[in-house]
């Protein structure tokens, strides 16, 4: 993974607020002997991610996630990039096998229908492209993902550019068309499980509005994996099924179900991921010499400050969820809401409000990040996406703090992933109090972090 270059300069120890390009500032790379301890590790994730493998795509992990899954898929690939970047392009080329015609690649890839995942293809009945998939998308990382693989080594990765690039536009041009309401500029998720967020409290007014009165009769199969007290609710499920249900009804008319459909939220983490998969997106056009394509980036990138004026909370002094049926916003600060930096997004007398917002989560929890704030009442360390600490979120945020200076912070972040793993192993999340693991174990995109980010060999390397 490329990474910008280092420059002896510590915003945290002067003052937050200044801002620095994508090239300035990286965390330090101290020259260390990885400890044995590390080393198991490396060899344990590796393992993690050839067990995971399924033809040229990798699990979440085995029994609770038996599908490919969007932004899980490429974060593998930025694991497999560290000792087999051929197959990490692979990865990124088997998510977009199911892309559909309108140009969304889906959160779910379903190669065959696996009895112990559900809701499986024949509820979905999404018939957007040739491999069956779920109806909605997730957080678009591949364009940066892409970049990153290609410049570890862009001679042979030329090849695969050309080919991704055109799968790639189409996508953004579907999140730019399709998930913005008309005369605005964040993007929108239409279900929860398109923002990869899936309960987390941004949505809980929202999907409260849902009504999921009629449902069909259904069996979880999640709580047969995994303690239920780590999942989502019966309640929060109902109404999943209900959004599934509504959208099957319009024909997964995607423009119909962002104006009409009875859940749409502006995200912070999709709108954020978006804006950084934008601008390295450009950075591929002009590599191509695709001027159209970087000119019609231009214009989406040229929304990205109102986009980010109408997510921000003076109030919470973050940036924050926004119901677009209602305009209320959350009453709550997710771990997404530091994600501005990595988009590229930096407003001086914001960004003093938001570093100490930052420092009071990261003051009450042991462990950063978590994904709700420990000091609200709905936080909940162990229930998937109301407070557990994700290894990939924790990786996009340290990034974009270290890009813009905030060394100390992203290295706090990043130091406490590696403890969470060292402590409890390679799970899916981590309970943000006491480091112990959630959810499922031997997890592809936690083992992935850990071979390109958290790991001391990455300090060596």
């Amino acid at each position: 993974m490329s990474r910008p270059n280092a420059k002896s300069i510590d915003l945290d120890e002067i003052g937050p607020g200044s801002a620095f390009s994508r090239d300035a500032l990286s965390s330090p790379k101290p020259s260390t002997v990885p400890e044995p301890r590390s080393l198991e590790l490396d060899r344990r994730a590796l393992t993690i991610l050839r067990q995971n493998e399924w033809g040229g795509y990798t699990l979440p992990t085995r029994g609770l996630y038996p599908y490919q899954w969007n932004w899980d898929s490429m974060f593998v690939a930025l694991g497999l990039a560290e000792f087999d970047l051929d197959r990490a392009w692979t990865e990124v080329e088997t998510l977009f096998e199911g892309q559909w015609a309108n140009g969304m690649a889906a959160h779910i890839v379903f190669r065959q229908d696996d009895p112990s995942y559900f809701p499986g293809p024949s509820i979905w009945r999404a018939e957007g492209s040739e491999l069956p998939t779920s109806g909605c998308s997730q957080p678009p990382v591949a364009s940066t993902v892409v970049r990153d693989l290609y410049e570890r080594e862009p001679v042979s990765g030329r090849a695969y550019l050309e080919k991704l690039f055109p799968k790639l536009m189409a996508w953004h041009r579907w999140f730019h068309t399709m998930r913005v309401i008309s005369g605005g500029a964040a993007i929108a998720v239409t279900h929860p499980w398109e923002s990869g967020r899936d309960n987390s409290p941004d949505w809980d007014a929202a999907l409260a509005n849902v009504d999921p009165a009629g449902i069909a009769p259904y069996t979880r199969r999640d709580t047969g994996h995994v303690d239920a007290a780590m999942r989502p609710t019966s309640a929060e499920y109902d109404r999943y099924l209900k959004l599934v249900e509504y959208g099957r009804q319009t024909g997964w008319d995607h423009a119909h179900i962002t104006r009409e459909g009875p859940f749409a939220v502006a995200d912070p983490g999709v709108t954020f991921i978006l804006m950084r998969a934008d601008r390295d997106l450009k950075a591929l056009a002009l590599i191509l010499d695709k001027q159209d394509s970087a000119h019609e980036i231009d214009t989406w990138l040229y929304h990205a400050e109102e986009a980010a004026d109408y997510l921000w909370s003076e109030t919470m002094g973050a940036y924050a969820a926004r119901d677009l049926r209602t305009d209320k916003a959350a009453t709550g600060v997710s771990s997404v809401a530091f994600l501005s930096y990595y988009a590229g997004i930096s407003v001086p007398r914001r960004d003093a409000k938001l570093q100490v917002t930052l420092q009071r989560i990261l003051d009450a929890a042991p462990y950063a990040l978590p994904s709700f704030d420990p000091e609200h009442p709905r936080f909940d360390s162990r229930r998937y996406w109301r407070g557990p600490a994700w290894a990939v979120v924790n990786y996009l945020v340290s990034r974009g703090l270290a890009e813009y200076g905030f060394i100390l912070k992203a290295e706090r972040i990043r130091g406490d992933t590696r403890r969470m793993i060292r402590k409890s192993g390679f799970f899916e999340y981590f309970d943000p109090i006491t480091g112990a693991g959630a959810g499922g174990d031997d997890f592809a995109w936690t083992a992935a972090m850990w071979l390109c980010w958290a790991s001391p060999t990455t300090d060596a390397s």
